[in-house]
């Protein structure tokens, strides 16, 4: 499995979902060309993993940490090509991965708008605390890890993540409720 997955405090419950896992991560910076041959030189039978922040537009990368701003793109359009080769083996977590994925035509999970910060939850008008947001998206990823393990087929995750949601509060209705697959 080929994990991309840029270094952040702010998604970091995400490596709940490749840790002890056979797999190629990579967190830090790289050319897009070195984007591109890992791509191109990971079996078909092998799932991608694109974990992080992101747009429509793909996914971000930041330099520092602290910083509020992304710095740029890691995995975008140039790279869609080679997505496209893994037909439905991706899952791509990120805020409107959704949308790249329909403009990029590919297949797999993806995830719409998931509030992973307090100002994301003012923006949509959720109401939250840091404390929820840590509870909850850890149990989200523990439970996506979970089905992962299961061998859940991704077309099934949707409706299995949203089967999953005990907690039933805003945050967690917005959360379950926007993952796909197309």
């Amino acid at each position: 499995m080929l994990v991309i997955h840029p270094k952040d405090k702010t998604t970091d419950m995400l490596r709940t979902l490749y840790t002890g896992c056979a797999a190629r991560l990579v967190d830090s910076i790289c050319p897009s060309s070195e984007i591109r041959r890992l791509l191109h030189h990971t079996s078909t039978s092998e799932r991608i993993m694109l974990l992080g922040h992101g747009c429509d537009r793909g996914l971000f990368y930041r330099l520092d940490d602290s910083s509020q701003l992304f710095d740029g793109i890691i995995v975008g359009h140039q790279h869609a090509y080679y997505l496209r080769r893994h037909g439905a083996n991706l899952v791509a977590i990120w805020c409107n991965a959704d949308l790249f994925a329909r403009n990029e035509g590919l297949h797999g999970l993806f995830s719409g708008m998931i509030i992973s910060e307090l100002a994301e939850a003012e923006l949509y008008n959720i109401t939250t605390t840091q404390e929820e947001l840590d509870v909850e998206n850890q149990k989200l990823a523990c439970r996506l890890r979970q089905l992962f393990d299961e061998e859940v087929p991704l077309s099934d995750i949707p409706q299995r993540l949203r089967d999953l949601n005990d907690s039933d509060t805003p945050l967690t209705r917005f959360n379950y409720n926007n993952f796909y697959y197309l």
